[in-house]
């Protein structure tokens, strides 16, 4: 006996779900793609493993913050911009010109909003939009998730060296969008190009980073009009429409730096650092040149041992704009370590292709598995969640980071010489410093070198003469303190601990004059 059919009603209860669960399940597998996940986890990583940003975070010890968020302060308020110094005693009224008051603006505001929780997110993201970028260009030359994923790991490693609230961050994502603008446009997207003049006016007020940007487009332009075929080198000329419309684009980015507060001046300043700053290059840190045996030299040798790995493996033909990119990179990041955040953006499409194309046997054929995508946003959301500091949390950080009972007590007629790592906490607190860490416009007032000296007891007390110091804010465990406490005519004022260091306020008796040292230090420097 044949089965009695279904009513239509019935059978239609016996089908699988419809269309709209159906719709349901695409919009899901569409947003929890692998990319989604791979995004999560760059975010949570700076969180989990940056000195600046996690738990144990020193984000506030950046000194250069506050005196950027003191700029923009007077720039919001008073609405004019800063050409001149107006913060401390020594330069006061010096030319100075400000290339970042844009990005300085954008922390303001940032702070204004949220407190040091503002500095915090702005820090964070500023770090992750770079790893996340570099990431997606790493993908659409790769083809790979996996390999564009792999790559921006060790670019992750390489940008660490630039973690803190520091304003080069915002202008490296110019950087990669530059970046990102040619690789389009070698993958034909030659209209893209035009994009370029407006990322340059936005550059140029954001950092002076712009000018290795507009020297990587000339290093394109002079790579893309030779044919050349030889060895492992492979390309041709642009066409001559091409090449017009680029030499177009490069002067029309030339004509958009001139759109600053300080125009024509401010297109000179990276060759006045170059040229004109040997004291400020050979004194900071991170313009120091990048050691191998580091954690980041070892990223660095790794990176650039893939690359040559991977071509030996399966070699390739180079475009001429390729080999010079990654050579310059290299140079930069080996010649001054804070440019290992540079090489990283410069280089990590290329290093994406590499491991795809000489390390990865499977090609990327999209399968994922959503489900598991969303555990693992959902996861590093609330990793995110439970790390991001509280308000307290951050001013708790604060005061371990500065002496700031001390700076409060400083009074508007003293001319207190000051360690340069306080000194912008004391322009943000509107206390005139001896020195910050500005040091461009303190070199070429000869101030920096007359703090060396200080510091390092080279006639310290004639100097302290010279600019009538009254006052000395340093850490107890400085060659300074020692000679002042055996110095007559000046005596502690004011010990205050910050974190792991103590901080001492020397001050002056106003009737001893140019007092001398009782051991006469200045012909034997002292060390405690």
């Amino acid at each position: 006996m044949d089965p009695i059919p279904a009513a239509p009603e019935k059978a239609a209860e016996s089908r699988p779900a419809g269309a709209a669960p159906g719709g349901a399940v695409r919009i899901f597998n569409a947003i929890f793609s692998r990319h989604l996940m791979n995004a999560a986890i760059f975010m949570v990583l700076p969180m989990i493993f940056v000195s600046t940003l996690n738990m144990n975070g020193n984000l506030l010890y950046d000194p250069d913050i506050w005196w950027h968020l003191a700029n923009a302060r007077v720039l919001a308020i008073a609405h004019h911009f800063v050409h001149a110094d107006i913060f401390s005693f020594t330069v006061a009224g010096r030319p100075w010109i400000n290339w970042e008051w844009l990005s300085e603006l954008v922390y303001w505001f940032s702070y204004r909003g949220l407190g040091l929780r503002g500095i915090y997110l702005l820090a964070w993201f500023s770090l992750c939009a770079n790893i996340i970028f570099v990431y997606w260009r790493g993908f659409l030359v790769s083809r790979h998730r996996g390999a564009a994923f792999w790559a921006a790991g060790l670019a992750f490693l390489l940008m660490s060296v630039s973690s803190g609230p520091r304003c080069i961050n915002l202008a490296y994502l110019a950087m990669s969008a530059e970046m990102g603008i040619l690789e389009a446009a070698q993958r034909g997207n030659k209209l893209t190009l035009w994009l370029l003049p407006p990322l340059f006016l936005l550059w140029v007020n954001l950092h002076g980073i712009w000018f290795i940007g507009i020297a990587v487009l000339v290093l394109y332009v002079a790579c893309s009009v030779v044919s050349l075929k030889i060895g492992v080198f492979e390309q041709e000329a642009l066409a001559p429409p091409d090449r017009n419309r680029l030499l177009a684009v490069l002067g029309a980015s030339g004509a958009a730096l001139l759109v600053n507060p300080d125009g024509w001046r401010l297109l000179k300043n990276p060759l006045d650092m170059m040229f004109n700053q040997k004291l400020n290059i050979g004194v900071v840190a991170e313009w120091q040149p990048l050691h191998v045996d580091s954690l980041l030299g070892i990223c660095a040798v790794g990176a650039i041992g893939l690359m040559v790995a991977g071509n030996c493996i399966r070699g390739r033909k180079w475009t001429l704009f390729e080999i010079a990119i990654v050579f310059f990179a290299w140079f930069a990041a080996f010649d001054h370590m804070r440019f290992a955040f540079l090489a990283g953006v410069l280089t990590t499409p290329l290093l994406a292709r590499e491991i795809e194309r000489s390390f990865l046997s499977e090609p990327d054929t999209g399968k994922t598995i959503p489900v598991m995508n969303a555990l693992m946003v959902a996861a590093a959301a609330a990793v995110m969640f439970y790390v991001f500091p509280s308000e307290a949390a951050l001013e708790k950080k604060l005061a371990e980071a500065f002496p700031l009972r001390m700076i409060a007590s400083i009074q508007p007629g003293w001319r207190t010489f000051n360690m340069d790592h306080v000194g912008g906490r004391m322009d943000f607190e509107s206390k005139a410093p001896f020195i910050d860490s500005r040091f461009e416009i303190f070199e070429h007032g000869g101030v920096l070198g007359d703090y060396l000296a200080v510091t390092n007891i080279q006639n310290p007390l004639q100097l302290l003469d010279k600019y009538r110091i009254d006052h000395v804010l340093m850490t107890d465990n400085m060659p300074l303190i020692y000679l002042l406490q055996r110095t007559a005519g000046w005596r502690e004022q004011m010990r205050e601990k910050a974190g792991g260091d103590t901080y001492v306020l020397y001050v002056r008796a106003p009737q001893t004059g140019a007092a001398r040292t009782l051991a006469e230090a200045d012909s034997e420097p002292a060390h405690r």
